[in-house]
This record gives C-alpha cells, structure tokens and sequence, in this order.
C-alpha cells in the first residue's frame, strides 16, 4: 500500500543533534528520518510532511482550565466515530488559534455578569487591528482561564478548534547519498505571547517528544515544483539563511555525488558566525573538494551595521549578473515576509544596474527567468 499525506508512513527518528551553539539565540536542530520499509522516495527539492501530537502538558493544563476530566466523548467535524476529549486534544485538533466564533461561544455561555460584559466589549470592538491583536495573543488555554464562568460542551468547543494538520519541512538531504533516509533542518520555535511561553507544535515535537529509533513519526513526501536543473553543467546560485540552506545542501550534496560539473554558489546568513554557521564544516569540505565553487555569508550581528544576504548580493553584482548570462539556475529559501521581497528587490535592481536595463525591463527580464524556471523560491 503506497503511503501518503492521507495514509503516512509511521518511521523512526534515528538521529537528532544541535546544529546552533547552547549560546545561540536560535535552537535549530538537525533531524534524521528513516525510510526504510515505506517504499519512499524524495527528490532534492521536495519537503518531509510531518504529522506531530500535541504537548501531552500542554494538553492536561487545557483540560483542567475547562474543567474537562478528558474521557468526555466528541466527534471530530468530518468523522462519525467519537473518541474521547483528551485524544482529539493530543491528535486531531489544534490548541491554538482561538476565533471570534469561539469568543461568541464564551459569551452565550457565560454566567458571570462581569465576564459576559468584558466578552460583549471584545465582540463589538470596531477597531480591526485592536481586534485581531487582542485575540491574536490568546490561545484557548487563556480564554478558559479569563473567562471561568463560561463553560461550553467539549462538543461545542472541538467543533471550533482547527485540524491538526501536518508541517511541511524542506529535505536537507540527498537521495543520491541518502535513499533510505531524510534530513531537516529545523528551527525550534519558542516564544512568549500574553505573558505564557508557547512552542511550535512540530518543531518542538521532533526537538522534544519524538522517540529515536521507534516506528512512530507519521510521514509523507511532499514532491514539489523546487529542483536542481535537469542541465548537470548549470551553473546554480541559492541563496538561504537560516534553516532556508536545507535545500541547498540537498542540491550541493547531490552534485557531488553525482560528480556533476555545474558551478555552485551558495549565500547563507544568520545571526552569529561562531553559534549559527550551519553545517559550516560540510561547506569546508566542498570548497575544498571544489562541489562549492564559492560562499557568501552574512553574519547580521557580528558588526555594528547589520549585514544580510542580500547585501552580500549587491557586493557581488559582477560576478552574478556574469553567472545569469552564463545561464546560471537562481533560487531562494526561507522567510517570505522578509528576506525572500529584499532579495528580490535586490535581484531587479542588479539586473537593471548591470544590465543597463530601465526597472521595467529589468522586470521583464526577471519574469522571464522565472518562466524558464531558472528563478526558483521555496519560500515560507
């Protein structure tokens, strides 16, 4: 039977190690995944879905704030069969996410004069973004505990809670080198919101509760429109901070396998040098082998002035424009809010400088690029 998203493959974590320093401010780890006995295969490109289980701490403080014992039965949305309150807790629903649907709810349930006002004035609240803020900072845990009084169904409530769904991580791994196994390359989330410390549900997940070595990670390929060039003699240029170099270590990794001949460039960036290179010693061992043709790095705070990738880009405006005539493959990794508009901004200004072009055409030289496929993102 073939595995996938609607039918994962339940595998193993064979390894797990620290990839930033303990001085690091970024927790951001390196994650093995067997595929042996699933059948599965990857390409350099595609992403890992993972199908994580809550915080079973996190699950237990929920319940006693709703005043729930956890055996209560519910019906997920979508599925007839019921199970108990603590089970779509841990699996099947999300703990975060609060909608005014769900306020809404706490209101009509309850019965503390004062918390039914303080729920009214939330729900007539006219300023948009005071709104979405307030709720934004919230998650169920802290609506059961400001507003006691309210005590919907267990019913009531999974009928407003999101999915659990699965969390898509780029492969960092070459199936070349590595075909019975996958690689991460993940950030772990942790942060503060209302004065409570939160965790990324996978992230923390695969850092945390994952066992090594048992048959219980689901899993599924996600195959993708994000690849090396079918041309091995292509010149590519990836530029990826941060946990954004996954990819690309899958791409640098492959060619070397494969003894393709095709120039590799590589900017990666991060906070700090000495706590945040990522897999620094591998990028030594490809300059030196010659698979990496040359590095780009962009530690932001190890100088006064801040210094990203893209800055870096600017610096070597020369040298890649000459890479894009030579018919050069030009992808991007990681953030989308950010750093994916800066080096793309950075990229039309480039072409338009060195080129010679107006900014228009320098846009129509770009899209063009990326209609050949030979401007890739993976952005997130």
């Amino acid at each position: 039977m073939a595995f996938d998203k609607n039918n994962p493959f339940p595998a193993s974590l064979v390894d797990r190690r620290r990839l930033s320093s303990l001085a690091s401010q970024k927790d951001t780890q390196h994650f093995s995944v067997s595929l042996q006995g699933s059948g599965l295969t990857y390409k350099c490109g595609d992403s890992l879905g993972v199908f994580p289980t809550n915080n079973p701490a996190a699950v237990a403080a929920l319940l006693r704030a709703a005043g729930f014992a956890g055996d209560e039965a519910v019906t997920i949305p979508k599925d007839p069969s019921a199970i108990p309150l603590r089970e779509a807790l841990s699996r099947r629903v999300a703990l975060n996410g609060p909608t005014y649907k769900f306020v809404q709810l706490l209101h009509d349930r309850a019965t503390d004069p004062a918390q039914k006002e303080a729920l009214a004035a939330r729900l007539a609240e006219v300023d948009p973004e005071k709104k979405k803020a307030w709720l934004e900072q919230r998650e169920f845990i802290d609506l059961f505990e400001e507003f006691p009084s309210a005590r919907p169904s267990a019913q009531e409530w999974v009928e407003l809670q999101r999915k659990l769904m699965p969390r898509l991580y780029s492969i960092s791994s070459a199936p070349s080198k590595y075909p019975d196994e996958i690689h991460l390359t993940v950030a772990v989330v942790r942060y503060e919101t209302n004065g409570r410390a939160r965790e990324g549900v996978c992230s923390s997940f695969l850092a945390d509760r994952a066992r090594l070595n048992e048959p219980d990670l689901p899993i599924f390929v996600a195959e993708s429109h994000f690849g090396l060039p079918a041309d091995d003699n292509a010149p590519v240029i990836m530029v990826g901070p941060g946990t954004g170099v996954a990819p690309f270590r899958s791409f640098v990794m492959d060619r070397a396998a494969r003894g393709a001949k095709g120039l590799n460039w590589l900017f990666f960036g991060d906070q700090r040098k000495d706590h945040d290179f990522l897999y620094a010693d591998e990028w030594a061992a490809h300059l030196k082998a010659g698979t990496l043709t040359r590095l780009d790095t962009a530690f932001s705070r190890d100088q006064a002035a801040k210094v990203y990738v893209q800055d870096r880009m600017r610096e070597q405006a020369t040298e890649l424009w000459k890479w894009l005539q030579q018919g050069a493959y030009f992808y991007v990794c990681g953030d989308a809010k950010r750093m994916a508009k800066d080096v793309d901004a950075a990229l039309h200004a480039l072409v338009a400088e060195q080129g010679g072009m107006t900014p228009e055409a320098a846009g129509e030289w770009v899209k063009q690029l990326k209609k050949d496929g030979r401007y890739q993102r993976d952005v997130y």
